[in-house]
């Protein structure tokens, strides 16, 4: 198994693979990271996906999980496309899973979506996430490789909580402007990313998130309150404008809602963490003592 951009939820889907006697190569950038991953027993492979060409990879029909994130600019995906062409050199895999974003279905207006809406992403960086589904798509059906797409939500876990931002006491949107938002326990990614790629599924976009939207002030409202911490200030969507970051802002002016009816029917029927309430309790108190 080759676990390209093996990050946290890289080596969390590795160790569970690990576990059950399966060789796992986790493909970093650094050294740091390389490190992290040969401590937690799985094999690393340093590679910049930046150079041409990649060096070797052990792909031929191996299982894949893709997710190595694209360059920060643009609206294209090259550095998938370089893997893609290693996959040519190297050998074709079995399946390869990768990990995109709901963001590449712009703003809904709060609608409920499924995976049959049309994308249309109103941000660079999903439109650069989009880019990678369709390059990916066309090259497995040309080279008869097995896909699975997961289109994430926001993931939080212990380490992944807005603390920072919060004791800083930033703004945030008020509740009745806010759109709404969707999250997914990291570890039910975990698990969804491990279904992904051993159930009978090939060919298939998901909706990864727990179904519970909420706006962004209700999600920042319950971190604080479990940290101990005061609740942010709120403002309008109009002196948001002139006070949040233009990357909070552009996550500000999309709202939708998730339907995960179908990853729960084929992927994961029983999330550990359904509602953001059970989340957060197994998300303190490490995440107020670290």
């Amino acid at each position: 198994m080759l676990i390209i951009g093996c990050g946290d939820i890289g080596r969390r889907v590795g160790q569970h693979f690990l576990s059950r006697g399966v060789q796992v190569t986790g493909v970093v950038r650094t050294a740091a990271t390389a490190d992290e991953l040969t401590k937690a027993g799985l094999a690393a492979l340093r590679m910049d996906l930046d150079m041409e060409p990649l060096a070797a990879l052990p792909s031929a029909g191996e299982d894949i999980f893709h997710f190595a994130p694209p360059p920060d600019r643009g609206v294209e995906d090259p550095r998938l496309v370089k893997v893609l062409r290693a996959f040519e050199r190297d050998g074709l895999p079995r399946r390869i899973v990768l990990i995109s974003t709901t963001g590449v279905y712009g703003d809904c207006a709060g609608e409920w979506v499924d995976e049959t809406r049309a994308p249309a992403p109103g941000a660079d960086r999903a439109r650069r996430r989009l880019d990678a589904e369709r390059t990916l798509t066309a090259w497995a059906e040309a080279h008869g490789v097995e896909t699975v797409i997961l289109r994430v939500a926001g993931i939080y876990g212990p380490d992944r909580l807005p603390l920072g931002r919060i004791r800083q006491g930033l703004p945030i949107v008020k509740a009745e402007e806010a759109p709404f938002t969707n999250r997914i326990h990291e570890d039910d990614l975990t698990q969804v990313c491990v279904a992904a790629m051993e159930r009978p599924v090939a060919g298939e976009i998901f909706n990864v998130s727990d179904g519970r939207p909420g706006t962004m002030a209700e999600y920042f409202d319950a971190v604080a309150e479990r940290a101990g911490l005061p609740k942010p200030p709120k403002i309008s969507m109009q002196e948001a404008a002139q006070q949040l970051s233009p990357g909070m802002l552009s996550y500000m002016r999309e709202s939708r809602r998730l339907d995960n009816g179908k990853m729960r029917r084929l992927l994961l029927d029983t999330l550990r963490y359904p509602t953001l309430a059970q989340g957060l309790d197994a998300c303190f108190p490490r995440a107020v003592t670290e």
